[in-house]
């Protein structure tokens, strides 16, 4: 009977991977019976052989790597790998995030987590995140795996759409027999990420060894990092890069200037008069209550009247997480057995940011104008609420003959904008396999998989703008002596309250319940898939040996909903309308799959093969599509192979990319028309006067467009889909050496690999990149000015003609580009009274480019940050008697910002220096009390390496850490303590 089992010495030519580890906790893995391998299946091909050679570069991580790591999810571990970039979504980088918050994913080369397909036992895995493909590792127990398998490179004719960039194949632990348990708890050393985690793995084998059934249960609990706990990090008080926000000077960007506050203070600011021009004015109170004039970070003569928002602010959200996975093998006959698989992941996460900041121009759009008088029966009634302070200000800004003002305000009253979220994700597959009937040697492989994520969260701190409008127009009582109540009758009846937003706390209980507006977003990812496959040798061969061939079919389904609560979709809330997105497709696909010996044992061909493999797809959405992939491996001698490849990949837009609905979010960027004058000749200020309220913003301010500090800190834009999308196209290239010299005694213990690489995408899908479009729209590219919207007056605290929007949109780009080579080392042998093992994986960046359009020139990413050019990572484990240690190493070099935003940001762009490499340290020991009963203790980032200061204000700021957090770690040294039991 075909069995596939671990891979053995053809798998250590590959890669390598997983042995400088396996030496500390092996006592945990129950060893199975010596049997002889007769034909394994790897990642990267459908083809059974008897060996595990491919002609593409794959890397390996063991169960034992997951132990000897500590790592609670398994990004954590992946992020160690060279070829592994930085990931969209993390615990330290979604707290901001409407949706996908504390979910974990994978991003392969750098090219997107869209392109990098994450497979389970060799199948699809339902997405984590509404729209996309992205997998979220929260959801695969670490303690279930029995290893994961890299493959870097196009994989689409294997596997679909989505491996432009590679396959992260994670095969989870069969044939398991006993119990196991693993539990550990933990910390940081600012006494907060406090970690817990507990797994039991238990399985039995039938007596003839046949069947066998196993299952997983396992908890882990992360705590929160708070932004107001870090301080070394500058993260506890609001601060903005010298250079980027203040002073122009390339030289300050990475100088922090704190405080920098938010201008919308919970007291309030209250503006009367024009908003432009002589006539207006605004005030503040103080902590007693006195009006007294505005100063967002204090001054020599004033107290600072601005909010801390890093006071709020998380680092790391809270993630809770249950496990459960089972799997089992039912032998029907000596020819058939039926299998299943099923995981369940509930995982609970709670993101924490500052309360909500209104300006009275979300309230009554657009202006902002509030009436301060009401027309009761023809004549004007007085708002007793507002303040004789004001009111002795007020005049009629916009004509109907009543006072009015403007005011923003920081609503502390209601409490932080929290959002407690809880994904449940069910993933179930069931098939058979076994030997075609009348043949020896032809095997199939038919499975059904169905997988759900199902996302619910609640939210606060937002406030319905229907009733507001109500509160904020009172009038006298005439029932209450000295009482107020809403001017517009109906309100009344639906139980209107007044409400006071002048002053610190001023806001009643009462007022909070009628004006506040609880949020909510339901979201749903559905999956069902349907294949199979047949593979084996052909009936006629070469000298060389057989030709085996692979063909099967696969159908699959796909949906994505994202509801957010009735206010929202109407835009009531404060924020534009999000309308809910739904969107699903079908595709259907055949593929077929050959291995062709061209010579064996012959002068310098120790063997030749040739690997070929075509796939066809029609979707819903995009019609047709084809991919292949064509490889050669050659060993002239036993020692060294040689391998390549040449692929050509598709990927079909996701539902998101199709049909997302408008997604606000908060970014970074600089405004090219600062600085620019009335009288400016040159083409940027000449397309900067053409924009609404640029040229009034000039003369308001002496002939100089003019950003004041709310300014900045007040640029929204909204993520949007396209349905127009067609499918991508990826190709690339690999060639690489192995080498094991296990015929030279003093080298039989070493192993080492070389690859190159080669990817491009044309027709990419991503996101307008909003500096791109900002710089390109106010270079005289007019079509990019679509995605730019500017206040056309005055809003609260913010300037006319200051960025209100810069939207981005899925399109089919220009493409994008990566080069480069992987090199990986690795030593193992007795030294001393142990035994030690030694792994070195490097990756060096030649290139890594995107045309954000088809005729715009190469944007350069390599070097840049999260794309270093330098990354490597070293593993150590020496194993003495009971006693083991095990250390990795990891390097990032150094980095410079994006040389866009420099230019657009800085004076003298040419004097802003890189950033340094990066390296941090992780370790575990680890003591055998007895054969069965192992106690570990573990370090990360032993030294407490802090991350880079990619302060607020420059491109790649993850908000609330002053670093980029997914590239860099900011909560810093970290503690942990365990067991693991095997009986």
């Amino acid at each position: 009977m075909m069995k596939e089992t671990v891979l053995s010495r053809s798998v250590r030519m590959i890669c390598v991977a997983g042995m400088a580890m396996s030496a500390q906790v092996a006592f945990a893995q129950e060893a199975a019976p010596a049997e002889a391998v007769q034909k394994v299946q790897i990642t990267g091909s459908r083809l059974l052989s008897p060996s595990a050679e491919s002609p593409t570069p794959l890397q390996i991580l063991t169960s034992a790597d997951i132990a000897a790591s500590g790592a609670v999810n398994l990004q954590d571990l992946l992020l160690k790998n060279p070829t592994v970039g930085t990931p969209s979504l993390s615990r330290t980088n979604s707290n901001f995030l409407t949706s996908g918050g504390g979910v974990s994913t994978v991003n392969l080369r750098n090219l997107g987590d869209s392109r990098t397909l994450v497979l389970v036992n060799g199948r699809r895995f339902v997405s984590g995140v509404p729209g996309d493909t992205a997998v979220d590792l929260n959801t695969i127990p670490t303690d279930f795996i029995e290893r994961v398998e890299l493959l870097t490179g196009g994989a689409s004719a294997t596997y679909g759409s989505d491996a432009v960039a590679g396959v992260v194949n994670i095969i989870l632990k069969k044939n398991f027999e006993g119990v196991t348990v693993d539990a550990s708890t933990g910390k940081s050393d600012k006494n907060d990420d406090f970690k817990k985690k507990l797994s039991i793995t238990f399985g039995t084998t039938s007596a003839d060894g046949g069947s066998n059934i196993m299952g997983h249960f396992g908890y882990s609990k992360q705590g929160a990092v708070m932004s107001k706990d870090r301080p070394g990090l500058g993260a506890a008080v609001d601060q903005i890069s010298l250079g980027a926000g203040v002073t122009g000077d390339a030289k300050d960007a990475y100088t922090p200037y704190a405080p920098f506050y938010s201008s919308f203070a919970p007291q309030g600011r209250f503006f009367w008069g024009p908003a432009t021009g002589a006539g207006g004015g605004s005030y503040t109170y103080d902590k007693n209550g006195n009006p007294i004039a505005f100063s967002t970070n204090g001054s020599a003569t004033l107290p600072a009247s601005g909010f801390n928002r890093s006071e709020y602010r998380t680092i790391a959200v809270p993630t809770e997480r249950y496990l459960f996975g089972t799997n089992g093998n039912l032998k029907l006959n000596e020819n058939h057995n039926a299998f299943f698989e099923g995981t369940y992941a509930a995982t609970k996460v709670d993101t924490n940011i500052e309360p909500f900041a209104l300006d009275s121009a979300n309230v009554f759009r657009p202006s902002g104008v509030v009436q301060g008088e009401t027309l009761v029966n023809g004549v004007k009634v007085r708002n007793p609420i507002i303040p004789q302070y004001l009111w002795d200000r007020m005049t009629d800004t916009d004509g109907d003959g009543l006072k009015d003002y403007r005011f923003t305000r920081r609503l502390n009253e209601f409490g932080p904008r929290h959002s407690s979220v809880n994904r449940g994700t069910l993933r179930l597959a069931t098939g058979l396999k076994g030997t075609l009937p009348f043949t020896n040697d032809w095997s199939y492989d038919a499975f059904v998989s169905y997988g759900r994520t199902t996302e619910s969260q609640a939210s606060t701190g937002q406030i319905n703008i229907v009733n507001m409008r109500s509160a904020l127009a009172g009038v006298p009582n005439p029932d209450i002596p000295g009482g107020v109540m809403c001017a517009d009758a109906q309100a009344r009846r639906d139980g209107c309250v007044p409400i006071n937003v002048f002053g610190l706390g001023a806001i009643s209980q009462d007022a909070l319940k009628y004006v506040t507006a609880p949020g909510s977003l339901e979201t749903s990812v559905t999956q069902k898939i349907a294949g199979g496959t047949i593979t084996g040798e052909l009936p006629f061969g070469l000298p060389a040996g057989p030709i085996g061939m692979a063909a099967g079919y696969e159908w699959r389904s796909e949906d994505s909903a994202s509801v957010p609560d009735p206010l929202t979709q109407a835009g009531l809330n404060a924020g534009n309308a999000i309308p809910a997105t739904y969107g699903s497709f079908i595709v259907r696909e055949e593929f077929v799959e050959t291995r062709v010996p061209l010579l064996k044992d012959k002068f310098l061909a120790k063997n030749l093969d040739f690997r070929g493999s075509f796939r066809h797809g029609d979707y819903s959405t995009v019609g047709s599509t084809n991919s292949w992939n064509a490889g050669l491996e050659w060993a002239p001698v036993s020692d060294v192979k040689f391998r390549g490849t040449r692929a050509v990949s598709t990927r079909a837009p996701n539902i998101g990319e199709l049909y997302q609905a408008p997604a606000q979010t908060f970014p970074t960027v600089s405004d090219p028309c600062e600085g620019t004058k009335l009288t400016g000749t040159d083409p940027i200020s000449v397309a900067c006067r053409a924009a609404p309220g640029v040229a009034a913003n000039m003369a308001a301010n002496g002939g100089t467009f003019t950003l004041n500090q709310a300014d900045r800190q007040g640029v929204s834009g909204y993520n949007k889909g396209n349905p127009n999308l067609t499918a991508e196209k990826g190709r690339s290239s690999t060639v690489g050496v192995v080498v094991t010299p296990t015929s030279i005694p003093m080298l039989s213990k070493f192993t080492f690999t070389a690859d190159y690489f080669n990817i491009k995408i044309a027709d990419a899908i991503i996101s307008t990149p909003r500096q791109f479009a900002l710089q390109n729209c106010y270079g005289g590219n007019t079509y990019y000015c679509r995605y730019i919207t500017r206040r056309t007056a005055a809003e609260g605290s913010n300037s006319i003609g200051t960025l209100k929007y810069v939207d981005s949109s899925a399109e089919n780009s220009g493409g994008f580009g990566t080069e480069g080579i992987d090199l990986t080392a690795s030593w193992a042998d007795k030294v001393g009274p142990g035994r030690l093992n030694a792994k070195i994986s490097y990756t060096y960046l030649k290139t890594l480019w995107n045309r954000p359009e088809k005729d715009a020139d190469k944007d350069e990413g390599a070097g840049e940050l999260e794309n270093p050019r330098n990354k490597a990572v070293l593993n150590l484990a020496y194993k003495w008697g009971n006693f083991g240690i095990t250390t990795v190493t990891s390097y990032t070099g150094r980095v410079a910002l994006d040389d866009q935003f420099v230019a657009s940001a800085f004076d003298n762009p040419q004097d802003l220096a890189k950033l340094g490499s990066y390296t941090t340290t992780d370790f575990q020991l680890t003591y055998d009390v007895k054969k069965n009963f192992q106690l570990y203790f573990g370090m990360n980032n032993a030294f407490d390496k802090k991350p880079l200061p990619i302060i607020t204000g420059l491109n790649g700021n993850t908000t609330g850490t002053e670093t980029d957090a997914s590239a860099y770690d900011p909560i810093g040294r970290r503690y942990y303590l365990g067991l693991r039991v095997s009986m």
